[in-house]
């Protein structure tokens, strides 16, 4: 009897930790002693003066996120001057950081802090994502027809996908088998299959150009940002039709001081019971709860200028607008303002958090505010 009850014990124990497992978001543990950092690269925006000047800018997440450093980038034109920052992307397995520019992409050693390469490619670079393992990386051209599959130890292309699609926004997901190349000239986000390094299918239409998005971690859903909507549409990424379309009650559309739409960002919490929307007329993130079908607006948060991008930290405890603020999620309460060395307030819309274990990176966040539930 002892032992039957010991048995069942133990089966529900384990029950009880696959639930967990399940459920709870894909991060490694963190352990005394542990530096959690935010890498913050500008010029982020286009006023890289005001808001932050060149280079990678460091910051303390545990220690209040106070400023650490200022790690010197390349990415210069011709007369000298910093090009602004298009991307950013971070591998802990191979010790490197990502930076791209609308010319160029670099390669940076977490380690060292020193520039590897930085390397131009025909049309420009845009917004990239990065496979799990390091390897490859997805770079989109400036706005133009194609995608280099590039590799990410030497930054050579070894492939090329051309979906004509105005290449904007890139994302790897979690289990490195599929990449999500969304242009700003198109309705349709283009799937590819990273084995064969070929576009499979499309998720769309949705009711206008995809700008910024963000996918679930079992990338079953897609959430995107569109032209003319303050709001977003939701997509089933299996089926690759449109599920939702969730537009923000309460405001009004206005004008705006850059990308030329309501919304320009959007983020999961990584435990994906929220959805966090930008409003840059309104100069608001708009909260909605993901459990909902469609997901149900929340709340609003006020910020200090027109946010264009929303990320998270790793442990969902932290929320990084465009903006600068940092925002504690499960009060909704701007806690801290990211500030350089001078006290200047930063602003960047390419941000990642890096995880360093006796100075090894052993884990990195990602710049799109991804789903985290395997």
């Amino acid at each position: 009897m002892k032992r039957k009850c010991l048995q069942i014990g133990i089966l529900a124990l384990i029950c009880i930790v696959c639930g967990i497992l399940d459920t709870a978001p894909q991060t490694l543990a963190q352990v005394p002693g542990d530096r959690v950092l935010l890498y913050v690269a500008t010029p982020g925006v286009r006023n890289y003066l005001e808001y932050g000047g060149h280079g990678l800018l460091v910051f303390d997440i545990v220690n209040d996120h106070k400023f650490v450093k200022r790690i010197p980038l390349g990415g210069l034109d011709e007369q000298g001057k910093p090009m602004n920052v298009k991307g950013v992307c971070a591998n802990p397995n191979t010790d490197r950081m990502y930076v791209s520019t609308i010319k160029s992409l670099q390669c940076v050693d977490l380690k060292s802090e020193k520039l590897l390469w930085e390397k131009s490619y025909p049309g420009g670079c845009d917004r990239m994502s990065m496979t799990p393992d390091g390897k490859f990386i997805y770079l989109p051209s400036l706005e133009g027809p194609h995608w280099h599959v590039v590799e990410a130890d030497q930054g050579n292309s070894v492939a090329k996908l051309e979906p004509n699609s105005g290449a904007h926004n890139t994302i790897v997901g979690l289990d490195g088998k599929w990449a999500y190349l969304a242009g700003l000239k198109s309705p349709y986000l283009s799937i590819v299959d990273h084995a064969s390094k070929t576009i499979t299918r499309t998720c769309g239409p949705f009711a206008h150009s995809i700008r910024p998005f963000t996918v679930n971690g079992n990338q079953s859903k897609c959430y995107v940002c569109i032209n003319e909507l303050l709001g977003f549409e939701v997509g089933d990424l299996l089926s690759g039709k449109k599920l939702a379309r969730v537009e923000v009650a309460g405001f009004s559309k206005g004008p705006v001081k850059r990308h030329g739409c309501p919304s320009h960002g959007i983020g999961l919490t990584p435990d994906e019971k929220e959805v966090w929307v930008v409003d840059a007329f309104n100069q608001k993130l708009h909260i909605f709860d993901n459990r909902a079908t469609p997901p149900k607006q929340l709340q609003s948060i006020s910020l200090r200028d027109e946010p264009g991008w929303i990320t998270f930290s790793l442990d969902g405890r932290w929320a990084y607008p465009s903006t600068g603020e940092v925002i504690e999620v499960a009060s909704r309460k701007i806690a801290y303002q990211l500030t350089d060395e001078t006290g200047a307030k930063v602003q960047s819309e390419k941000m990642v958090q890096i995880v360093l274990r006796a100075g090894d990176p052993t884990l990195a966040g990602d710049q799109f505010g991804l789903g985290r539930i395997p």
